[in-house]
This record gives structure tokens, sequence and C-alpha cells, in this order.
């Protein structure tokens, strides 16, 4: 898996992940510091000419801002439903993206994630943005440290996140609850559709509440990335509410 910019990789490095760094012939203050951990680590490091690094950060014809640096990476081992929900510290809070496809979106949302202290995030294997490129430049690096469960089904996870003891809550614009009237501190799943179409049908039906976010101006939405933080914050204040007290 291919991933590039200064921040992904760094935090790929910090990780272990990464096999090969791949480097053009100038470097900068914050890439010298890459480099050194990446000497530390014995991670090999090869230069290669400015129009390698173009071609290997480029992804569906975009050019990638790879910032001088493109890494090989073994991809982050998979996890499943229950070692997100048993490997939470406290009451489980847990994202699960319904066929959220966008790359920029994924790795916004990852990054906000990881920002909050979510537990991790549930996708779907076919309906999802691929996680390298793209999506792990704009996680930022919360990529390397995110937990992800890869499912086949959405509504199968959605399910066995309640058999799990999780109350799963489905951010749609038609839900009669507003988002911050919802509670928080208990073991959560907050389920996030894409853009456009939204949550599906069945994945709507399975959510045991369907809340929103009060829209004041002329827009009818928000960026599935801006929903999930204003949502993940709103249970972090709910949180940290509870604990003070």
């Amino acid at each position: 898996m291919i991933i590039y910019g200064i921040n992904p990789v760094l935090e790929a490095l910090r990780a272990g992940r990464v096999k090969e760094l791949r480097v053009g012939d100038r470097a900068d203050d914050r890439l010298k510091q890459l480099l050194a951990l990446a000497a530390e680590r014995g991670v090999r490091v090869r230069h290669v000419p400015a129009d390698a690094l173009e071609r290997e950060s480029r992804r569906g014809g975009q050019r990638g801002v790879h910032q001088g640096v493109v890494a090989e990476v073994d991809k982050a081992a998979g996890c499943s439903i229950e070692e997100i929900v048993s490997g939470a510290a406290g009451a489980p809070l847990v994202v699960v993206l319904d066929g959220v496809e966008d790359p920029h979106n994924l790795g916004a949302i990852l990054r906000t994630a990881d920002a909050a202290g979510a537990d991790g995030v549930v996708v779907q294997n076919r309906r999802s943005a691929a996680r390298d490129g793209v999506a792990a430049k704009a996680s930022a690096g919360a990529i390397a440290h995110v937990k992800i469960a890869e499912v086949v089904n959405i509504a199968r996870a959605i399910e066995d996140l309640k058999d799990a003891g999780v109350w799963t809550v489905g951010l749609a614009g038609e839900g009669t609850e507003s988002y911050d009237a919802i509670d928080f501190t208990l073991p959560t799943a907050v389920v996030l559709g894409a853009e456009g179409a939204g949550l599906r049908r069945l994945v709507r039906e399975r959510c045991d509440r369907l809340a929103s976010i009060p829209m004041r101006g002329h827009v009818s939405s928000l960026n599935v990335s801006v929903a999930a933080g204003i949502v993940l914050f709103e249970a972090v204040r709910q949180r940290n509410g509870k604990t003070k007290e």
C-alpha cells in the first residue's frame, strides 16, 4: 500500500508499518527528521527522481501532495467489531460508515475519530474508499492509529453492535431527535451515510435512533466529515461532563 506526505508517513513509521521510503533529492528540516526516524527504525530509504514521486502519489488522475516522500507500507492488521468494543477503556464510542466512498471524507473522518478518542471505525469492504493515498493524506496520519473493522454487511454489523450492548444512532436529515439530545455517555455507535444518498433504507431501519443536526441556513445538509466532527465532539463534551461529576 502506498501513502505519501510528511504526517501520514511519520505516523506510519511510528506505528512500525513502513517497509520502504522513497524520497527526492531535496530535504527540508521536517523531511530530515523523518529520515532520521527511518534510520533509527532500520527502514530502507531510496532516492528517486521527482517525477517518480509524482507518479506514485497520483491516484484517480489527481496529483497527490507528496511533500517529497512516498512510503510503501504494510496494510494495517484488521480487527473485528468485538475487538473494538471489548478494547474500549470505558463506554465504547464507535463510528460506522455506510458507503462513504470519497477518500477525502474517509480520511477526515478517521482524523476526527482519532482526535475524539473513538474506539474504532466500521466500514464495508465493498462500498468504502481505499485507505491509501488520498485518504491517508487527509487523515494527517490518524489512519495509522485508528482501529478499523471491515465487514461484509453494514446492517448486520449494526445488529452485532446492538448484541454487544452498543446503542446505534443513525445520523439522517429526517431524524426526529436533535443530535445533542442523545445521551452519548452510553455505549454508542454513530452511523453515517454517504453524501447525497445518506443512510441506506435497511441500515436506517436497523438503527436504534435517528438524529439530525438542525440546519439554520439555506443549505439542507453538511459534508459527512463535518457532521461526524460535530456529533463526535458532542459525545466528548458529554463524557467529559460526566467524568467531572
